[in-house]
């Protein structure tokens, strides 16, 4: 097999046409008034890139062209060509000149279409000969009998935004490979048979509150018996002999077993090509993720290919009315959420940027990660693998309701792609069938015994197709008794109740399901922004014994009264509410696991008028990776490298009277840490994660008018999971500086005391040589600076420049509520262009500024 990965050469029209000949139409007529305005791009490409959160306009739904032209020379003699499409949004149609070779329905699931017999027949065409035009047409329109609905919380992208490759294969091919794991104790060897990698096991609630990420990489009660099993690409049914040869490698790259089979062609299905025992596997673990390799070849008249598949050795459990167990031992699953989105790209992002998310995700301390609410890049798996996080990953029956036999069909599809695409990644435990199924609104009607009838045959099907999986949904009352494990909405101190609750309604919620793992809990947070007291209305809101997110409490305004609408949507409370979660976790010895709602912020239709519109802010990274203040948070709770980080670094004013103590928090995974402010000790704290907030690491100090420096040093080694110094029962023992780490911060504490704002300004700084930062600043009617300001503020230009704008981060969109008082965005002027910036606000007079 040869591959080739097709990024450059191609032109892209956002646009409908009025039929594939208007594509090609230049070629034969190159003075026609009718020309198109192509543009060049390079795959992968989002159309939606940029306008999925211009704060003006509603993102663009519809057709997007694209157009390249190839050079075919494929090598096997009577060989097949092939186009592998990655992932292509929403719906496809693939075009050899003007011929339609195939429709795809679904944005995420991988696609191959054979174009062999079509580039023979337009090699006969005048125009063209070996040069073969190839037209894509991705359309991402609005249709309520598709899926994912309209009405969720993500744009669904339009464009080629993932990779496709240009594949040459012999005339008989391998198709699929699938290596099946099968785990049994060494106890059980002749009593019974193999059991699959997943088990529902029965258990005690109670059990397990200690050793709750103690997994062991060698695990000699384990015997692993793997079945390997192949499919052959054979589209004209030809017959004879060929040859199909095994060879397994251990995670070192030693062969270690090897297998060869003769089958008679025609194939149809899966073969078994080898079965045998593995007696001292090395298991796959997220602290040691060891990977075997399972290399197949085809031997035959027609050619020879191969297939390189890797899989990993591991047994997991959700215990009925208890914890999760992984390799025997407990582990408590920390986790985030993910959803395929970046500032300036959209859905296209490039392998480098999902490498660099991916490593932030894993240094954040995590294990674990939900793909939300879709089959997500095959790099993402990949890496999931490499990294040791367990995976959650679903089909996108997300909303809205459910629709005709259509819609039935692409849920279907879409779960058969996505099983059998990524069946061999060890790092998937979870196959989800659906996300807020109970949240009506794409029909007039609404059939809750349909969606229950659909939801048994999607989990049917997915043990169909792989019984060593679980199954499972989010958000669905009345269908929780179909799938294996349930998860139900608890959106403790944001969406509803209050998160100092949050042991209780999550208490409430597991012993009404047998098999609870919760996902998504957190909150909005502004990047940047800050406050001395963070909101404890906490006696406005109902706290009761659930916090059921419902329809429209994701609105800013109306229904009952809840954090989202009326609280400061800082970095300060948020950090808040995840400490508080993270430290009942750790005592929670029934609980599976969490995972937090979400890793990254991202775009979104339905949130208009948050701080950032067309963005939901919920990341502990912003929609460019840039950190924030929570990632700190749960690296202090959850990472094993050691690390201290005072919080705060963008709260640039501080404020207060003078002589007023003021509370410096510190985030650290070491047993001490001691703060210095202006070279002063402060004092040296013990770590105890149940002393809240900051794990006792809090120093209240008085802080002088002007700048300060402050200094975090932490040393003792990190604090495991069952560390006795995490209950505050330190033994005193001698401990060395040998693994200190510090953290420096500077700010300026100000006691003039501001009214309403009454004027902005604005400034430029030249940062590099083609990009200026623009800053506004809102200050009173005497001249005091505005350090809790939050109105919105909008960045315009005119010249020989542009705002970096549509990016969906606080320093990338021209229209953002202030935070702290200032906001901030990029511009690109050339040294010597003209350009002149402006930023306005209702009520306020605008400011203007000459870049120089």
């Amino acid at each position: 097999m040869q591959s080739i990965t097709l990024t450059e050469g191609w032109e892209h029209y956002r646009g409908g046409l009025g039929g594939i000949w208007e594509v090609w139409r230049a070629d034969k007529l190159p003075n026609s008034f009718f020309h198109l305005p192509w543009e060049r791009v390079y795959l992968p490409h989002c159309f939606n890139s940029h306008d999925g959160v211009d704060p003006d306009v509603k993102y663009y739904q519809g057709e997007g062209w694209y157009r390249t032209r190839l050079q075919v020379n494929n090598p096997y003699p009577g060989g097949r060509t092939l186009l592998h499409f990655e992932g292509v949004g929403q719906k496809s149609a693939v075009f050899i000149h003007t011929e339609e070779v195939a429709r795809h329905n679904g944005g995420y699931d991988e696609f191959t279409v054979d174009i062999t017999e079509a580039v023979e027949r337009i090699r006969q065409h005048p125009l063209y000969g070996e040069c073969v035009p190839l037209a894509v047409v991705a359309d991402n329109s609005r249709d309520l009998q598709t899926v994912p609905s309209d009405i969720s919380d993500f744009n669904l992208y339009g464009g080629i935004y993932r990779h496709v490759h240009l594949v040459y294969v012999p005339a008989v091919s391998l198709e699929r490979v699938h290596v099946e794991v099968r785990t049994e104790a060494k106890s059980g060897v002749g009593e019974k048979e193999a059991a699959p990698a997943s088990a529902l096991a029965t258990g005690d609630a109670g059990t397990d509150a200690a050793g709750a990420n103690n997994t062991s990489t060698a695990q000699p009660g384990f015997r692993a018996k793997i079945s390997v099993r192949a499919r052959l690409y054979n589209p004209e049914g030809l017959t004879g002999e060929t040859r199909l040869t095994a060879v397994i490698r251990d995670p070192s790259g030693a062969e270690i077993r090897r297998f060869e089979k003769a089958c008679s062609l025609p194939q149809d299905g899966m073969e078994e090509l080898a079965s045998f025992v593995l007696e001292e596997p090395e298991l796959w673990s997220p602290d040691q993720p060891s990977m075997y390799t399972c290399e197949v070849t085809l031997t035959g008249a027609s050619g020879d290919t191969g297939v390189a598949e890797r899989f990993g050795v591991r047994h997991f459990e959700f215990v009925e009315k208890g914890p999760f167990r992984l390799n025997g031992q407990r582990l408590l699953l920390n986790g985030t959420q993910r959803h395929e989105d970046h500032a300036g790209v959209g859905a296209a992002m490039t392998e480098e940027l999902i490498r660099a998310e991916m490593q932030l995700v894993k240094e954040m301390g995590t294990n674990f990660i939900r793909l939300g609410h879709y089959q997500q890049s095959r790099l993402v798996l990949e890496l999931c693998d490499e990294l040791g996080l367990l995976v959650w990953e679903e089909i996108p029956w997300c909303r809205g309701g459910l629709g005709n036999e259509a819609y039935k069909t692409q849920c279907r599809d879409m779960l058969r792609a996505m099983i059998n695409q990524h069946y061999n990644h060890p790092s998937v435990i979870i196959w989800g069938l659906g996300n807020e199924n109970d949240w009506e609104g794409d029909y007039d009607y609404f059939d809750k015994e349909a969606i229950r009838g659909f939801m048994k045959e999607l989990h049917e099907l997915s043990h169909h197709l792989d019984d060593s999986r679980v199954t499972a949904i989010r958000r669905c009352e009345f269908c929780k008794d179909i799938v294996d494990v349930y998860s139900p909405s608890i959106w403790a101190g944001w969406y509803r109740g209050i998160y100092t609750q949050y042991e209780t309604y999550t208490r409430n919620e597991f012993e009404q399901t047998d098999r609870f793992f919760h996902m998504e809990w957190g909150a909005d947070n502004m990047a940047g922004r800050h406050v001395e007291k963070p909101y404890t209305g906490f006696a406005e809101i109902a706290s009761g014994t659930t916090a059921e997110e419902r329809d429209g409490d994701f609105l800013m305004s109306g229904g009952d009264p809840r954090v989202s609408v009326l609280g400061d949507w800082s970095e300060t409370y948020f950090c808040d509410l995840i400490d508080w979660h993270l430290k009942c976790q750790e005592t929670m010895g029934w609980l599976t696991g969490t995972a937090q709602w979400v890793f990254k912020d991202f775009s979104t239709p339905v949130r208009p008028d948050n701080p950032v519109p067309y963005v939901n802010q919920k990341g502990v990274v912003e929609r460019d990776l840039t950190k924030k203040e929570a990632f700190y948070v749960f690296q202090s709770y959850w990472s094993t490298e050691p690390m201290v980080r005072i919080y705060g670094h963008s709260w640039k004013v501080r404020w207060g009277k003078e002589g007023e103590k003021k509370r410096v928090r510190v985030y650290s995974n070491c047993r001490f840490v001691e703060l210095f402010v202006n070279g002063e000790s402060q004092g040296v704290k013990e770590r105890n994660s149940q002393d809240f907030p900051c794990a006792g690491l809090r120093w209240d100090v008085l802080l002088p008018e002007g700048s300060n420096e402050l200094k975090a040093l932490g040393w003792g080694g990190t604090l495991g999971k069952n560390d006795s110094a995490n209950t505050g029962a330190g033994n005193g023992t001698t401990v060395g500086l040998e693994a200190a780490v510090e953290d420096q911060a500077q700010l300026h504490y100000q006691t003039a005391v501001w009214s309403a704002p009454a004027q902005l300004r604005l400034t430029a700084r030249r940062v590099a040589e083609d990009r200026v930062l623009l800053e506004a600043e809102a200050y009173d009617t005497n001249g005091v600076y505005c350090a809790d300001a939050a109105c919105f503020v909008r960045f315009s230009g005119a010249g020989d420049g542009r705002l970096l704008d549509n990016l969906g981060t606080t320093r990338g969109s021209r229209l953002v509520q202030l935070a702290n008082g200032r906001a901030a965005i990029f511009a690109e002027v050339k040294p010597g262009a003209g350009f002149v910036a402006a930023v306005s606000s209702a009520g306020l007079p605008a400011a203007h500024v000459v870049v120089e």
